[in-house]
């Protein structure tokens, strides 16, 4: 099956319940998601529940008829994964634990938090696209904590004041992009 084919026919599978679609999905891209929480401080259970997760919210997110993957269904739902397992990770940092304790959190609305963040995560990294590909290498270096200096060398900026200039309006830029698009004030709201 060509990649575009078998994107299209996992999508569809998660839409339609499809049990064959699905467990080609689980063979397919389990290992990699196991493989990354496994590394990232993670369990097995962990794993397979990130995937269950992350199923549960593209399933619901691919019922929108507006909706569409604009990379590889791999690389989209991999990112969903990583996610997840990001703000698991944060929470249960957060999180003092009690054997007498029941935690209060309710599934849905995690489901609900993590498929917010996703949309949030897309609207950042579809409004990126849109700016200038020297705003995208500058601020790919800020946002990889590269020090100024550095920055200034591999871009052939004068110095570091440059730099800090340039960040700024690339940042500024991509901000604006983001604030005009119609979805921020939807994200915004929630």
């Amino acid at each position: 099956m060509a990649n575009k084919k078998l994107d299209d026919y996992l999508l569809q599978s998660l839409k339609s319940g499809n049990d064959k679609g699905i467990k080609e999905i689980y063979n397919r891209l389990y290992p990699k998601v196991k493989s990354y929480i496994v590394s990232h401080d993670g369990s097995e259970d962990d794993a397979k529940d990130v995937m269950q997760k992350a199923l549960l919210q593209l399933s619901a997110r691919a019922q929108d008829e507006n909706f569409k993957i604009t990379s590889s269904f791999e690389g989209y739902f991999i990112t969903i994964c990583k996610n997840l397992w990001r703000r698991a990770s944060k929470l249960s940092k957060m999180r003092v634990t009690n054997e007498g304790v029941m935690d209060l959190v309710h599934e849905e609305r995690e489901i609900a938090l993590a498929t917010y963040e996703q949309e949030k995560w897309e609207l950042f990294q579809e409004k990126l696209l849109e700016i200038s590909q020297n705003c995208r290498e500058v601020l790919a270096f800020f946002f990889n904590k590269v020090p100024y200096v550095q920055i200034a060398e591999k871009l052939g900026y004068g110095s570091e004041n440059t730099v800090r200039q340039r960040i700024f309006k690339c940042k500024s830029k991509l901000k604006e992009a983001i604030h005009a698009d119609m979805r921020y004030n939807e994200l915004k709201e929630f």
